[in-house]
C-alpha cells in the first residue's frame, strides 16, 4: 500500500526546504523527498561554500522571465523578509561586494537552520522519483516505495550540477500534466569559442576587467580565460541572455587609446597582463613596438579591443552551469499560490520554472520566495 500524506515535496534544495520549514506546524502530514543522501546539497557548494542567499538590489530586471509574474511573488516575499527570516533564526549574514548577502559562517549554517526548522518532519533521502500519475490524490512512484498525496510540490531544481543528482524529473512531471516547457539550457555558465578565438585558450588562468554587451544588457566585471573558452562573472551573466550570434566585449574599459604614445612598447601600456596584451596584438596583426611608431591602421586595429565582436560556439554545459534557464511556462502557474492552473494540488517552485536570475543571490532569493508563497497556499488549504 502507498504511504499516504497530505503534502509531498519533491526536492530538499533551497525551495523545497523553505516550503517544508514554513509548513512545520503540519509536519505530521508533510513529507520531504530527495534523491540525494543529504539535504541542501547544492546549497552546500554555492558561493564557494558560503552561499550567496540574496541581494540588496531586488527587482525583476535582474531576471530572465515574465517580470509581472516575478514581481507578484516578490511583493509578498522580498529580500528584506528573507534576510530577517534567516537572521532571526541565528544565522548571521554579511553583505559583500556592496550588495550581496552571504552566510557569515558558511553554507553549513544555513543547512543546519533548515535541519532544525524541518525537525520532526518526515524526510526521506536517497529516493529517486520515477513517475507521477493521477490527481487528487497523486501517486508518486520512487526507487524505493510509492506514495499517495493530496498536494504535490515539485521543487526538484534544474539540470545543472548533475553530479549532485540533478535531473529533468520536474519538467517530465509538468509535461505529463500538459504544461508547456520553455527550452531548458545551461545558464550562468562559461562560453566556448570559435576557431578564430582559440588563441584565448592559451591565456587560461588570466583574468581582467571587461564590459560585455549582449541582448540589450551590459555587464562590467572580471572575465576569466579558461581552457574551454571564457568564463568569469561577466561571461556567466552574459550567458543568461545569449541565445546565438555575437556578444561585444570591451577589453579596455575606461582606457583612452590616445594614451598610447611615447617610446614604451604597446604591450606594456595596455592595461592588461603582458601575456594577454601580446596575444591580442598578434591576433590583431599589430606589431608590439614603441607606441610612438603606431600608424593609423595600427590604431584602427587596436580600437577593436574596445568593441571586440565574438560569436560563441556554445557553452561549457550543465556540468559547469550555475543554473538552468527556461523550464515550466509561468503563464500556466498562479503566482498567488504557485499552483498549476491546469491541475489542482500540483505546485511548481524555484528553478523548475521559467525564471532565472543573474549572479548575486538572485536565484536563491527566487527559490525561497516562491516556496514561501506556496507554503502560504498549502497552510490555508485545511
Amino acid at each position: 500500500m502507498p504511504l499516504s500524506v497530505d503534502t509531498l515535496i519533491i526536492g530538499a534544495g533551497a525551495a523545497g526546504l523553505m516550503c517544508a520549514a514554513r509548513l512545520r506546524t503540519r509536519s505530521d502530514s508533510t513529507l520531504l523527498l530527495d534523491a540525494n543522501d543529504r539535504i541542501g546539497a547544492k546549497i552546500s557548494i554555492s558561493g564557494g561554500g558560503r552561499c550567496n542567499v540574496s541581494n540588496r538590489v531586488l527587482d525583476p530586471s535582474h531576471y530572465r522571465g515574465d517580470p509581472d509574474f516575478i514581481d507578484l511573488v516578490f511583493r509578498r516575499y522580498d529580500n528584506r523578509w528573507l534576510t530577517q527570516w534567516i537572521e532571526s533564526r541565528g544565522v548571521a549574514l554579511q553583505c559583500e561586494k556592496r550588495h550581496q548577502y552571504f552566510c557569515a559562517r558558511g553554507a553549513s549554517s544555513l543547512i543546519d537552520l533548515f535541519a532544525r526548522e524541518t525537525g520532526g518532519m518526515r524526510v526521506h533521502l536517497g529516493e529517486t522519483v520515477q513517475s507521477v500519475e493521477g490527481e487528487g490524490p497523486f501517486i508518486v512512484r520512487t526507487s524505493k516505495r510509492n506514495y499517495r498525496t493530496k498536494n504535490l510540490v515539485v521543487a526538484s531544481g534544474g539540470l545543472s550540477f548533475p553530479r549532485l543528482g540533478a535531473s529533468d524529473i520536474g519538467l517530465r512531471i509538468a509535461e505529463s500534466y500538459g504544461h508547456s516547457i520553455v527550452l531548458p539550457l545551461p545558464a550562468l555558465v562559461g562560453l566556448t569559442l570559435q576557431k578564430e578565438q582559440f588563441f584565448m585558450k592559451e591565456l587560461s588562468g588570466i583574468s581582467l576587467p571587461v564590459v560585455i554587451a549582449v541582448g540589450g544588457r551590459r555587464y562590467e566585471d572580471q572575465l576569466l580565460f579558461a581552457h574551454k573558452g571564457i568564463s568569469g562573472p561577466t561571461v556567466l551573466n552574459a550567458s543568461l541572455w545569449w541565445d546565438r550570434g555575437e556578444v561585444t566585449i570591451d577589453f579596455l574599459p575606461d582606457f583612452d587609446l590616445s594614451r598610447l604614445k611615447g617610446p614604451k612598447k604597446v604591450s606594456t601600456l595596455l592595461p592588461m597582463p603582458r601575456r594577454a596584451s601580446r596575444a591580442f596584438l598578434e591576433h590583431l596583426g599589430v606589431e608590439d613596438k614603441a607606441a610612438q611608431r603606431l600608424n593609423a591602421r595600427d590604431r584602427q586595429r587596436l580600437a577593436l579591443l574596445r568593441s571586440y565582436r565574438l560569436a560563441p560556439a556554445g557553452t561549457f554545459g550543465y556540468s559547469k552551469a550555475e543554473v538552468t534557464r527556461g523550464g515550466i511556462a509561468t503563464g500556466e502557474i498562479d503566482p498567488e499560490t504557485m499552483m498549476s492552473r491546469r491541475v489542482r494540488g500540483l505546485y511548481f517552485l524555484g528553478e523548475a520554472l521559467d525564471v532565472t536570475g543573474e549572479l548575486g543571490g538572485y536565484n536563491f532569493q527566487w527559490a525561497f520566495s516562491s516556496a514561501a508563497v506556496c507554503a502560504d497556499s498549502l497552510a490555508s488549504d485545511q
